[in-house]
């Protein structure tokens, strides 16, 4: 199959290399000359492990490629796949469209031939109606069909995700797109991958429904989190207790600072909009939505009573500041949040990331960055595990005792059990463990 991928971001770059890992040919498109030139000489613009030499190895093998010009790459095509950002919109936080229509226009000026235009980006209900209208309008002859596909990677295991999916959502009532969409993904018959065909607007609103459960069972277990700090429980036997439940299942329960990222924050904001505008509100994601934003700052004070009420002119040093491990992203991630509140506290803040600190510079002013975790707690009043990095699973507390100005842990992530921290003379501070 010859394929078409706009947009070369997260997305659209893991699903091209997987694509043309499978021995579709592949070409990648985007706007920004920088990022193709990076991509062309094999530097991956994003840090996901594996994609660097997943690309390589399908550029030398003549599968994949990279272009600023979409017509060359559209024209020709059986598939071409929309997966340009979706970022919030300024003002109500409804899902901004403008890249994916502007896409949609620039696809009809090219597409010979019957081709199927798929909606890889995360859209709101009723956005490939849109996508439709718009090329049927610039491109009345065209013969093509618009399909929804919505993607389920997630950061940091995005590859294994894609070719080893719970399930593949095809949402289209055109047979003839379907059976397109079939030969795109037969490769993976043989690990014996579900494919749900469903209406348009139905595999789009899966897509939100799911990242707005899932966002919700997050939540639920840092509110119980809250609670057991409260009454004496340990959150972590309370999960362990429900998930064991099939009907509940375990993941998704690690009680935390709150969910980031460039999914699920945008995502549930934007399904609140959308059941809004529809007159059929969402209660419960948007008390999740709320109850997350809030969190993240009141982590921020947790460390604060963990360094005696007050942390002015305090050293405070951060491990971690992605929104999660084996990713650069720092989009919405907690510690965007607990810098401010701790800035705003009158603390100086070091941090270190093992691959975010390049991201977070632009984001986060007056904070100093170091070289590994022993170095950013040199000096410190108080050591905040944020993100749970394998490289933060086995610290030598003995020497980081000997580099702290006061032995104060807080983590965040409920990585050490507190007999394992407390034996090195630290105070320790978790989530939802009395």
């Amino acid at each position: 199959m010859r394929i078409a991928m706009i947009g070369s971001g997260y997305v659209g770059l893991v699903s091209g290399a997987c694509f043309a890992d499978f021995g579709h040919e592949v070409v990648c498109v985007d706007k920004d000359p920088s990022k193709i030139e990076a991509l062309q000489a094999g530097r991956i613009p994003i840090f996901e492990p594996g994609l660097e030499a997943l690309v390589g190895d399908n550029v030398r093998q003549g599968r994949l490629s990279f272009t600023t010009e979409l017509a060359p790459a559209v024209s020709g095509a059986d598939a071409v796949f929309i997966a340009v950002g979706t970022p919030s919109r300024r003002g109500d936080g409804f899902a901004d469209l403008s890249f994916v229509h502007a896409a949609a226009r620039e696809i009809a000026e090219a597409i010979t031939g019957y081709t199927v235009v798929v909606t890889k980006s995360t859209v709101p209900v009723g956005t490939g109606d849109e996508v439709e209208r718009i090329i049927r309008e610039a491109a009345p002859q065209a013969e093509f069909a618009v399909v929804s596909n919505p993607e389920f990677l997630r950061e940091g295991a995005a590859i294994d995700d894609f070719k080893r999916p719970d399930r593949i959502v095809i949402g289209t009532e055109d047979a003839r797109a379907a059976a397109v969409m079939n030969e795109v993904y037969r490769p993976l018959y043989l690990n014996a991958a579900p494919i749900l065909v469903t209406g348009r607007r139905t595999a789009e609103l899966t897509k939100y429904a799911a990242n707005a459960f899932l966002a919700t069972k997050i939540t639920f277990i840092n509110e119980i989190a809250d609670l057991c700090e409260q009454v004496g429980a340990n959150v972590q036997e309370v999960a362990r207790g429900i998930g064991l439940d099939n009907r509940i299942g375990k993941k998704f329960l690690h009680a935390g600072p709150g969910y980031g990222g460039s999914c699920f924050p945008k995502d549930t904001l934007a399904l609140v909009k959308t059941a809004q505008d529809h007159g059929a509100p969402i209660r419960i994601v948007e008390t999740v939505v709320a109850v997350n934003d809030q969190r993240k700052r009141a982590m921020a004070r947790k460390v604060i009573v963990a360094c005696g009420g007050s942390v002015r002119s305090k050293t405070v040093a951060l491990l971690g500041l992605t929104f999660k491990p084996n990713t650069d992203d720092m989009r919405d991630a907690p510690s965007l949040s607990i810098v401010a509140g701790l800035k705003d506290a009158g603390a100086v803040v070091r941090a270190y990331d093992p691959e975010g600190m390049e991201q977070a510079r632009p984001l986060l002013d007056g904070i100093t960055y170091a070289d590994d975790a022993y170095h950013c707690a040199e000096g410190a009043d108080a050591l905040v595990i944020v993100t749970e990095w394998n490289a933060f699973r086995a610290l030598d507390f003995a020497r980081l005792r000997t580099v702290m100005t006061e032995p104060v842990l807080v983590d965040l992530r409920n990585i050490y059990s507190r007999n394992a921290v407390e034996r090195h003379g630290f105070r320790y501070t978790s989530i939802g463990i009395a």
